[in-house]
């Protein structure tokens, strides 16, 4: 039969592994990353998958070889599949999630909220990160207040935030302010992102650590008992690896 459905254009495929961040951290997962994104963020740690100068490394795949792939991955056992990038919000994952739900997998999707769609509604878990000062990327917060419209409050929608200097924690709590109804979750930037090609850049874990001691003092002076903040725990294990 004749994959009629639009082509996704992707970066990699890869897991079962556990996610690293956020509501979901520990849990096994698969995870697609798509190549594009609409930002570019000054610490981006994914260039590969954003940068169109990598795009000759992207596949534009039908859906039924996608998810072929992930049922691969899974060894057929349904799992939690995380739709990353870049921006996966660009592309067309509508048909992808149905045939995911009818086979008893979930799906998380992590996107900064600058394009809305209507297939957020059929996501299990939606997870909107909108860039801070350091990122030098601007949030439309029109556009972001259209993500969470879309969503339709079907999926769980989470609020994450990263957080490297002063500047980035008073955006997280003008973010958190907005959307009071959502939980919060705070995480250290990584400093040391790698360049594209070069997964075994070193880690300063213990700046990153730093960071994170930083940021806890920071929520529990300011009696900030609704931010949960948590690490990059793919980060402490793997450093820059991909795939894992």
């Amino acid at each position: 039969m004749t994959d009629t459905h639009p082509a996704i254009r992707v970066s990699e495929i890869f897991g079962p592994t556990i996610q690293g961040e956020g509501v979901l951290m520990g849990l096994p997962t698969v995870f697609i990353r798509t190549g594009g994104c609409d930002y570019r963020c000054s610490w981006c740690d994914s260039l590969h998958a954003v940068d169109n100068r990598f795009r000759h490394e992207w596949e534009t795949m039908p859906i039924d070889a996608v998810w072929q792939s992930v049922v691969a991955l899974s060894g057929g056992r349904p799992v939690m599949v995380s739709l990353s990038g870049g921006n996966p919000a660009i592309q067309p994952f509508g048909a992808l999630i149905e045939r995911g739900h009818d086979d008893g997998y979930r799906f998380a999707l992590e996107t900064q909220g600058s394009v809305a769609r209507d297939w957020f509604a059929d996501l299990d878990v939606l997870v909107l990160s909108p860039k801070p000062p350091s990122s030098e990327m601007r949030t439309d917060w029109a556009a972001f207040e259209t993500c969470i419209e879309s969503a339709q409050e079907k999926p769980q929608i989470v609020l994450k935030l990263v957080v490297f200097d002063e500047g980035d924690y008073a955006f997280a709590k003008g973010a958190a302010a907005r959307f009071p109804r959502l939980l919060v979750y705070l995480q250290p930037g990584n400093h040391t992102p790698p360049r594209p090609g070069n997964e075994d850049a070193p880690v300063d874990l213990d700046g990153i650590n730093k960071r994170m001691e930083w940021l806890v003092e920071k929520v529990t002076r300011d009696r900030w008992f609704e931010a949960r903040v948590l690490p990059q725990l793919h980060v402490m294990l793997w450093g820059n690896k991909r795939g894992v």
